[in-house]
């Protein structure tokens, strides 16, 4: 998942790359309001971490959430700030935030938040997703297992019951199934984040440009085979009928078991 970091903070916005790095976001750093206007327009970013003094003025972040909710984007927005008394927030969000994180804030919590409004974005409510073959995947704790009783690549134990749920819907299990896993699967984290882009996404296909941008923020050197390497790894991790090839387009989630 790529963000969009809008912070004129050096070490700040240093610190932020490296957090959301480590749990497999790419992100880009705009040191000003013009620079963020323009990413926010040129990418299809996940999520906004915005600050609201930049440059151009102490209220400039809440110019630029209001300038880009009416131009159409409707990106989630993460509004960072010092200013964080009710009056503010309540500004913030008015202003096109959809959250509010005073400034200085645990990183912990930062990521936790960012999480969360992933989640909403997608129409998630947990952390939890349900994957094709009977795999799990827990976003919070970056793991992807298959739950006991179930054989890799075996059909979803569930899937005659599941009518009407999409690839990625939430599994509807408790979460201490995942202290047992009969099958985990050891992921890197970029293997992690290109198999939550297609969970997050269950039905779209991605190219492979398209992947190289939300996952290698300003690489401009990545081949496009790479990527062929990359989900022919999670396969044989997990399993073949996790990730589709469709045929002159790129990768999207494999159908769930009862869409055969």
């Amino acid at each position: 998942m790529r963000l969009l970091i809008v912070e004129d903070d050096p070490h700040i916005a240093e610190l932020l790359q490296e957090g959301l790095g480590e749990d497999g976001y790419a992100c880009d750093v705009a040191t000003g309001a013009r620079q963020g206007a323009s990413l926010a327009r040129l990418f299809p970013y996940a999520l906004i971490l915005l600050d609201v003094m930049l440059p151009e003025g102490a209220d400039a972040g809440y110019e630029l959430g209001r300038e880009l909710r009416s131009g159409g984007v409707q990106t989630p927005i993460l509004y960072l700030t010092a200013r964080s008394n009710v009056e503010e927030r309540v500004t913030g969000l008015d202003a096109g935030g959809d959250d509010y994180l005073g400034k200085p804030f645990a990183l912990r919590e930062l990521r936790a938040r960012v999480r969360a409004l992933l989640r909403r974005s997608s129409g998630l409510a947990r952390n939890l997703l349900r994957l094709p073959g009977g795999w799990q995947m827990d976003l919070a704790g970056r793991t992807v297992w298959q739950p006991p009783g179930l054989e890799p690549g075996a059909p979803d134990a569930d899937s005659g019951e599941s009518e009407g749920v999409s690839p990625g819907a939430l599994e509807a299990a408790p979460r201490q199934a995942a202290a047992a896993p009969q099958a985990q699967a050891e992921l890197t984290r970029r293997e992690f984040a290109l198999l939550e882009l297609l969970a997050l996404h269950p039905g779209r296909a991605f190219s492979r440009q398209e992947i190289i941008e939300r996952l290698w923020s300003g690489e401009s050197a990545v081949e496009p085979k790479v990527i062929d390497v990359y989900v022919s790894t999670v396969r044989r991790k997990t399993a073949e009928e996790l990730i589709d090839t469709v045929r002159g387009l790129g990768y999207r989630l494999g159908k769930m078991a009862h869409e055969w």
